[in-house]
């Protein structure tokens, strides 16, 4: 996936989860944050950022800050882009070897799964997350407490038993990390269902990506490690 109109910035400071402050060409600029989680590790004053300019004219926002430098490597933090690059992945072949149709947002019992994948040979609910928690070249999910995580890898479960193929995709937004691990110390109860969940049968997979300042696009498998 590409971005258009790019500009690079300097992070100042974060008011609330919506808007930043960041100087843009000597000049002060308040822009849009397309991430609600805490990414306390990634916003960090005097951090170099990647703005995206919106086409929109009656925006209170004229930018979107989408990705961050962090000790040398670019991290896309735009929670809108693992589920489009997983289609682009997945459309070109990345996952299944025959060519399929996908549904974005199909629902399933009481969640909406990320993408349906449909083809003569299979039938498929996969469930995207994104991944921008990095501490030691190891990242983790979630990185807060997420209920409405812990419901779509129960309902995953539920999907294998109606004969559905089940696959949760952890899109790691950086490139080059050692493994995926489950957050255990933020939210104990997600790593003890994805463990549940890779019993059942459910397809775990973690992927990371080749990020630069205007791109991002699924790279490489990386290990999970599920034990606490």
């Amino acid at each position: 996936m590409k971005y258009e109109n790019t500009k690079t910035g300097i992070f100042l400071d974060r008011p609330n989860r919506f808007i930043a402050h960041v100087n843009l060409e000597g000049k002060i600029e308040t822009v849009h944050v397309k991430n609600t989680g805490r990414c306390r590790e990634l916003l960090v004053p005097g951090n170099e950022v990647i703005l995206e300019e919106s086409r929109n004219p009656n925006r209170k926002t004229k930018y979107d800050l989408i990705c961050v430098l962090k000790e040398g490597r670019w991290i896309n933090m735009d929670s809108q882009s693992p589920n489009k690059a997983a289609m682009e992945w997945i459309l070109s072949g990345g996952l299944f070897p025959e060519q399929v149709s996908l549904k974005p947002e199909k629902k399933y019992g009481n969640s909406r799964f990320d993408l349906y994948a449909e083809s003569e040979k299979r039938k498929a609910f996969i469930e995207v997350k994104g991944v921008t928690l990095e501490e030691d070249n190891i990242v983790r999910f979630p990185d807060a407490p997420t209920l409405r995580g812990v419901k779509h890898v129960e309902e995953l479960m539920e999907c294998l038993k109606e004969g559905y193929e089940a696959y949760l995709l952890f899109v790691i937004q950086m490139e080059g990390v050692d493994y995926f691990a489950p957050n255990w110390e933020t939210h104990p109860q997600f790593g003890e269902c994805l463990k549940k969940a890779s019993q059942a049968g459910v397809k775990l997979l973690a992927y990371d990506c080749l990020v630069s300042r205007d791109t991002m696009e699924i790279h490489a498998p990386v290990p999970l490690r599920l034990d606490r």
